[in-house]
């Protein structure tokens, strides 16, 4: 029998997808810009008036977890800026921190990698 690796959540270093543009407004809050190309949506657009894009707002601790985001921190790296940054205002806030990088990966905003050094 096969040995499974475990990989801890933690360890993963998430990177930005370069194929979603992002902003950042007046009060330091994110942006994620989807553009909404291929067939389908263009029939979309054209005929029921669908937007070309949606923007994804983040609030104030996902903007900040974004800008923590460089291709070299590990999400347990982010954890202990975020820890800095807000203390028990996010707590619980690894279950927080998971579910917000499950959701960005599952919406493709980001690419988690792992940690070979881990």
């Amino acid at each position: 029998m096969g040995k499974k690796s475990k990989v801890n959540y933690l360890d993963y270093i998430p990177d930005r997808n370069s194929h979603y543009a992002w902003e950042i407004n007046e009060k330091g809050m994110v942006t994620v810009i989807v553009v909404w190309t291929g067939f389908y949506h263009r029939f979309a657009q054209k005929v029921f008036k669908k937007p070309k894009f949606s923007r994804i707002e983040l609030d104030e601790f996902g903007s900040f977890v974004w800008l923590q985001i460089d291709g070299q921190r590990t999400i347990f790296d982010i954890s202990q800026i975020a820890e800095m940054e807000f203390g028990e205002k996010i707590s619980p806030l690894l279950e927080r921190l998971v579910k917000f990088f499950e959701i960005l990966k599952e919406h493709k905003f980001v690419i988690l990698k792992e940690n070979l050094h881990a």
